[in-house]
């Protein structure tokens, strides 16, 4: 019985599964991303997140625990060498996973796993969207009476600036009305010629 095993033992047996994740992770580590199954990517992200949040505190204990983890003195360098300093202030959550559609062999889930930090065109967008961060206030709270007065600038101009649309009333064509009565006869006559009679 397999209760309360909740991690996924992705078909291998626990050698060969902790040597593919020590080997993923390695990989991760010097190519800031790799290309794999989801599963294995969901199973890499639980793998690997302690050893970065590890490598915060750069001291031979930490760096021996990680290396005993990961089997490769260049993964443990690098990690400690450049990518602690870009993680230093990151709370956890140092890995994406992108999916990227299915496998045509036998359809697998594939996907990107990546480090957060490393991710140039997610980070320019995270920084575009602080400039229209907005204000929250709990429902409860009523302003103070000071507060009412105060208005931002930038949000005083940007109401200003916005053009004004005005809507112009579209003509409608008027409709010519036919009599129905006109129709329907005509209708039930051609049904009538149609039926053959018994």
């Amino acid at each position: 019985m397999r209760h309360q095993k909740k991690f996924n033992h992705l078909g291998r047996k626990s050698a060969h599964r902790k040597a593919m994740l020590s080997n993923m992770a390695a990989s991760l580590i010097m190519h800031k991303r790799i290309h794999t199954t989801v599963a294995k990517a969901k199973a890499l992200r639980v793998f690997v997140e302690p050893l970065l949040t590890k490598s915060k505190e750069d001291t031979t204990h930490s760096r021996r625990t990680v290396f005993s983890y990961l089997q490769s003195k260049e993964a443990v360098t690098e990690l400690f060498r450049e990518i602690s300093k870009k993680i230093m202030d990151r709370p956890g959550g140092y890995t994406r996973i992108l999916k990227t559609g299915n496998r045509f062999g036998d359809n697998a889930e594939m996907c990107l796993i990546e480090l957060v930090d490393y991710n140039e065109a997610m980070l320019s967008v995270k920084d575009d969207g602080k400039a229209k961060a907005t204000r929250r206030r709990r429902a409860g709270t009523k302003k103070k009476e000071g507060d009412a007065a105060e208005v931002k600038p930038a949000t005083k101009a940007a109401v200003e600036t916005e053009p004004v649309v005005e809507e112009k009333p579209v003509k409608v064509a008027e409709k010519v009305e036919e009599p129905l009565a006109e129709v329907e006869p005509d209708v039930q006559d051609e049904a009538a010629e149609e039926k053959p009679e018994a």
